[in-house]
């Protein structure tokens, strides 16, 4: 059971009159993307130079943040393993209560809202409350992860089908999760926040009968500077995700075969071309 919304604000933050504006609000649900400001959508962009407040997860970088208006307030409201500085149903009251207030509320989320990102929840809380939400999708993990490496999610011959499942089921004792229709063949199965349960992962798709030899890739730091690549087997993979830490996608499947290690190609910065499109 969630526990309720405190009615405290936390230290710091510039809330909360409780009174509403006599011009509503507006509540932007935005995909941050990986991590390389280059891959912020051209509307990600322009909506969050409209902010006036800005609540964003911790793993949306100072690159991104520094696009901002200078004079929107920054709310952090990072999630960490076991240690939330914002419980969810605080995060919901605090974008209805900002709208309420007349200001355009930017919830900049990594990767897309709808993604293992909670932002079916927070647009659930905007509508009950009656305030407008519109969501602006942003490049998820697993397509940076693929693209970088050079291996396809879906292939013609070798991967027919993709699946995005969420770590954190398979720590549950009996995880919601179709284990046989995952272990077929020619078929992707990506893993977010799958690496301190990559062990049972493994093993249940094992069980399952997904062959030993199945090419496995484990991305940490998908599209940033910091980005490293496993390339291992599924029969490995609990072995290769030992030790690691951050950000991860588990890729399993046949097209994981084509991904190749190296340096991450980069693009010219952000800040460089914006600076050539003003000039």
């Amino acid at each position: 059971m969630s526990r309720p919304a405190s009615s405290k604000p936390k230290a710091g933050l510039v809330l909360l009159s409780g009174e509403s504006s006599r011009h509503p609000g507006r509540v932007w649900l935005v995909g941050a993307g990986p991590g390389d400001p280059d891959l912020l959508t051209v509307k990600a962009l322009r909506i969050l130079g409209t902010a006036d407040v800005v609540v964003h997860d911790g793993l949306v970088p100072d690159e991104i943040l520094a696009l901002a208006p200078p004079g929107a307030q920054q709310i952090s409201v990072a999630k960490r393993k076991s240690r939330h500085t914002y419980a969810q149903d605080e995060i919901n009251a605090l974008l209805v209560a900002f709208a309420r207030q007349g200001l355009t509320v930017v919830r900049l989320k990594g990767g897309d809202p709808f993604i293992f990102g909670r932002g079916g929840e927070e647009l659930e809380a905007c509508r009950a409350a009656g305030v407008e939400c519109q969501v602006i999708p942003g490049v998820t993990a697993a397509l940076a992860a693929s693209a970088s490496a050079g291996a396809p999610l879906t292939h013609r011959t070798s991967a027919q089908a993709v699946t995005f499942v969420t770590g954190h089921a398979a720590r549950d004792e009996d995880p919601d999760l179709d284990w046989t229709g995952l272990a077929r063949t020619n078929h992707t199965v990506v893993i977010y926040m799958g690496l301190s349960a990559a062990p049972k992962i493994a093993g249940r798709l094992l069980e399952a009968g997904r062959a030993p030899a199945t090419p496995a890739l484990i991305v940490v730091d998908a599209s940033r500077s910091s980005e490293c690549r496993i390339m291992t087997t599924l029969g490995r993979l609990a072995e290769a995700a030992e030790g690691l830490s951050g950000p991860a996608l588990l890729m399993v499947g046949e097209a994981m075969a084509l991904a190749r290690s190296g340096d991450v190609a980069r693009a010219p910065a952000l800040s460089e071309t914006l600076a050539g499109v003003r000039a």
